[in-house]
């Protein structure tokens, strides 16, 4: 499999911590858990940064992302959704929404990308499905 450019490995490392400090709950602060990530997953320096600025980015607009989410959500909770999904979707709304560097639906591919690296073979359609909805939503509200 070919090496994924910086921001791919960035986006992708960040979904990984998301999904590991989800697990682990709030128990230490993200500076602290940033230390023991990067010794744990080999990255370049500039990796870091991008999948640091994202994670903090996602934590800081959270409640506001998961909204947009369940909102999306159709005979779903977002309880239920698998912890990888869940923290996919995050990264992706986070992207689309708040992150001035990237189209919205370039946004929405890179995580249907992350999702059939990482995800189950529904993932890639599901966070398709849930991305593009939250997409046609926003442009609903902006017009």
């Amino acid at each position: 499999m070919p090496k994924p450019s910086p921001r791919r490995d960035g986006r992708e490392a960040a979904v990984q911590y998301l999904f590991g400090h989800e697990s682990l709950g709030e128990a230490e602060s993200d500076k602290d858990i940033f230390e023991l990530f990067w010794n744990l997953r080999d990255a370049k320096p500039k990796v870091q940064a991008f999948a640091e600025e994202l994670i903090l980015g996602v934590r800081e607009h959270q409640e506001e992302i998961d909204a947009s989410i369940s909102g999306s959500l159709e005979n779903f909770r977002m309880e239920r959704l698998t912890p990888v999904d869940r923290n996919i979707l995050r990264l992706g709304v986070y992207e689309m929404r708040f992150a001035d560097y990237i189209p919205p639906q370039a946004a929405i591919n890179e995580a249907i990308e992350i999702a059939k690296r990482f995800g189950t073979e529904d993932s890639p359609k599901f966070v398709n499905g849930v991305l593009d909805r939250i997409l046609k939503d926003s442009d609903k509200n902006d017009a």
